[in-house]
């Protein structure tokens, strides 16, 4: 069967000029600068006049862990904005942008697909409108001053092997992931080991995408730890004096950006922190912004529930003080089926019982956003092989763990697809038995909250972790940080740290090989696992067959 591909889809859009999106939202057309005639950003003086306004409802859609198979996530979250808009509900959608690194490496872009797109497309998934590329040269312009001041006489009396401020690109390149730099003599400064890290994993896009404003940024930007002397004593940011140049180059990027889906509704598309290696949820600025402006938002965290939904919960919705009143929870048969242990190749083939034996991993997830004390409701979001009986035994399955699952087809449909889910979000939302509380307190020690998330989001028996790792964290509760929340950096493809460890398993041990302190953003970064926080290119990348045609559209992108 024969499908055209989302750029094609997305290529064919009816677009409203963005002049005509932001009325629909009452944002005048000066409070809107324009990147060409689909795409602009709300202005700061725009946002700040809202302040007094009432908040609408926010809606999170999380996942199962992602599998080859294909979850949906971004196209479920896009299509149930146009759903809930379909039934007379002022919705906006919230999602993150697109790195460049997994667009030319292996996953794709981020804007949806099918009939539940947010476009442009192509612009959204390359350039955009530079936020990333800001984010990139005011992170580098730290790393710049930081040699620049060492090689100038080091007033500060940084220890060059205690920088801890590393450089980033948002690219793919395993070639940068540990490097020296300084090479080539006197005039070239004093040789230290370093590395490269994607940009969706700097602080500086984490502190953009909790800063409340300008304000707030810069001070967040002063307050990353960059070094240390030899005394161990912390040297930051502001200390360098690198965090006022760093804000006038975020000026334009801290604005959200709108856009629109296929539907002409409108969508908040600002920030881009990865759910493995970060935070994994848009900016707080879009969304309270978006929550100002419609009666419901629906927002998106990245990956799986045990990371995007953990760490929206527990890192922006505690720091900005918000509170979801239901969650979506997308799941595929296809992908019940490969936690079931079938091959992609076979995927197409009925296989009820491996649907069966697929379903803890959804239940996992369904108990566990649950435990946050928010409303669950699962998505299915259906792919033409799905059978009426694999179907029915996710749906069965579902409803033995308290909750329902929606036969979704937006991705054919759009809007019509998914009018179901949309009714049961409302009836959800505005039931009022969202009860939101963050997974632990804030004064739980670093330690313990870590073993918190690991014992009971992950299902792990045990933490593991050197004492070097665990004075480092004690370290930190002295000197005033114990109060932070904890980010975990591990595998998206599983619960435990082991990415070909599918389902629901237990009995696992969560090794940490890593800490960082992110001052600025104002979290805990650990390290689990093998995971990388820069990623390399696949064997065959999807950079190959990226192309212009002969009308000089681009070709290959996804």
């Amino acid at each position: 069967m024969a499908f055209k591909t989302d750029i094609e889809i997305a290529r064919e859009a009816k677009k409203k000029n963005i002049m005509e999106i932001g009325a629909k939202l009452g944002i005048p057309s000066e409070s809107l600068l324009p990147y060409g005639h689909d795409k602009a950003k709300v202005s700061q003086e725009f946002i700040k006049g809202l302040a007094g306004k009432p908040d609408g409802k926010l809606i999170l859609v999380t996942a199962i862990n992602p599998t080859p198979a294909g979850e949906g996530k971004t196209t479920t979250t896009v299509g149930l904005g146009d759903g809930l808009n379909r039934i007379g509900k002022k919705a906006v959608i919230c999602i993150r942008e697109a790195s460049l690194g997994p667009n030319f490496g292996m996953k794709g872009g981020a804007a949806g697909g099918g009939m539940a797109q947010v476009v442009p497309m192509e612009e959204m998934n390359l350039h955009f409108t530079g936020d990333f590329h800001a984010i990139t040269s005011a992170h580098n312009l730290l790393s710049a001053m930081i040699d620049n001041h060492i090689y100038w006489g080091n007033e500060l009396q940084i220890d060059a092997r205690r920088v801890v401020w590393r450089r980033v690109m948002d690219m793919n390149d395993r070639a940068l992931r540990d490097i020296v730099v300084n090479l080539g003599g006197v005039s070239n400064g004093f040789p230290r080991q370093t590395g490269f890290d994607i940009t969706v994993a700097s602080e500086v896009m984490a502190i953009l995408c909790l800063s409340n404003d300008l304000e707030d940024l810069q001070k967040r930007l002063g307050d990353i730890v960059v070094a240390y002397t030899r005394e161990k004593k912390p040297i930051y940011c502001r200390d360098i004096k690198a965090d006022g140049a760093m804000t006038v180059l975020l000026k334009d990027a801290m604005q959200p950006n709108l856009v629109q889906t296929l539907e002409n509704n409108p969508a908040f598309v600002h920030g881009g922190p990865f759910a493995n290696i970060a935070h994994g949820c848009n900016s707080v600025i879009a969304t309270k912004t978006a929550l100002k402006l419609g009666e419901y938002v629906v927002t998106e965290a990245g990956f799986g529930a045990d990371l995007g939904a953990e760490k929206f919960f527990d890192i922006k919705c505690r720091k900005a003080g918000l509170k979801p009143s239901a969650a979506v929870i997308v799941a595929t048969v296809r992908a019940m089926k490969m936690n079931g242990g079938v091959a992609k190749a076979d995927l197409g083939t009925e296989n009820i019982e491996a649907v069966k034996k697929g379903c803890p991993n959804l239940g996992r997830h369904i108990a566990n956003v649950k435990s946050f004390g928010v409303p669950v409701v699962v998505a299915i979001n259906h792919f033409y092989s799905d059978t009426d009986a694999e179907i029915a035994a996710v749906k069965e399955y579902v409803a033995a763990q308290g909750a329902e699952a929606i036969l979704c087809q937006h991705w054919a449909k759009g809007s019509e697809g998914i009018e179901a889910l949309a009714k049961k979000v409302v009836a959800l939302a505005e039931g009022g038995s969202a009860n939101f509380a963050p997974l632990y307190p804030d004064e739980m020690g670093l330690f313990q909250k870590i073993e918190t998330i690991a014992k009971r989001i992950y299902h792990a028996d045990e933490v593991l972790a050197d004492k070097s790792i665990r004075d480092q964290l004690k370290a930190w509760e002295a000197a005033g940080y114990g109060h932070l929340p904890i980010c975990m950096a591990k595998t998206q493809y599983s619960f435990s740290t082991d990415p070909n460890l599918r389902g629901a398993p237990t009995g696992h041990s969560v090794p940490v090989r890593e800490v960082r302190l992110s001052a600025g953003a104002g979290f805990i970064v650990v390290i689990c696992g093998e995971i990388m926080t820069m990623p390399g290119l696949p064997k065959v990348p999807s950079a190959e067959v990226i192309r212009l045609n002969d009308q000089g559209f681009v070709e290959g992108l996804f």
